[in-house]
């Protein structure tokens, strides 16, 4: 199956058991069951539109932030539709940014964006893997970083909900490479600052604005 072209009418995102449901399931018995956001990443297309359909579908207040590489087109063209390809290095985040836009990817589904530097997610993923004791890949780390975001700023804003992420890969693959300090540094990577930011955010619930970019 052509995934970038029939992700997102391949799945069914009215229910059986997608990806949407199992998240609202899992909510269920949260104080709050309905998140005010669901932060996601585009993936082929798909992995953001079957909650934005599902939400939709019921009806429900929540809203979806897409989670978006720095050097993925999504993010850009959701800002400008003319927008349709990226030239030059890729994201060393796999499985989310993407150079072109992609059939299956759905814009009028999104209510927010947040491109996130390559750095900024690694270093969420090596904070989160510490934290969990599950080692966590770059992706999820896209994610947790504009989670963390979102949440600091409904607090900022003294609103209460709940916000749903994915934990979307792991980190055995990337031991030799995102989660070795020997590799970062060799890439002239330095993660220490924003993973510092990440690690007084659980300890406070404060993401400073200065923690945004590296």
């Amino acid at each position: 199956m052509d995934q970038f072209t029939y992700a997102e009418r391949a799945t069914d995102w009215r229910g059986n058991n997608n990806i949407a449901e199992s998240m609202f399931s899992q909510m269920a018995q949260e104080e709050y069951p309905v998140p005010s956001w669901i932060v996601i990443g585009a993936g082929t297309g798909g992995t953001s539109a079957t909650p934005g359909r599902y939400i939709r579908y019921r009806r429900l207040p929540t809203q979806v932030c897409l989670t978006d590489p720095e050097a993925s087109v999504f993010h850009r063209h959701l800002a400008d539709r003319s927008v349709c390809a990226v030239p030059g290095p890729s994201s060393l985040i796999e499985g989310i940014g993407r150079p072109r836009c992609e059939p299956s990817f759905i814009p009028e589904l999104i209510d927010r964006a947040y491109a996130v530097p390559d750095a900024a997610s690694i270093a969420a993923a090596r904070v989160l893997s510490r934290r969990i004791g599950r080692s966590c890949g770059g992706s999820t780390g896209t994610n947790l970083w504009a989670a963390a975001k979102i949440i600091a700023d409904m607090a900022t804003r003294g609103e209460q909900g709940s916000v749903a992420t994915l934990l979307c890969d792991s980190g055995e693959r990337y031991r030799s490479t995102l989660l070795d300090d020997a590799w970062l540094g060799q890439r002239g990577i330095d993660t220490g600052s924003l993973e510092a930011a990440m690690e007084r955010f659980f300890e406070t619930g404060i993401f400073t604005q200065s923690a945004q970019a590296p």
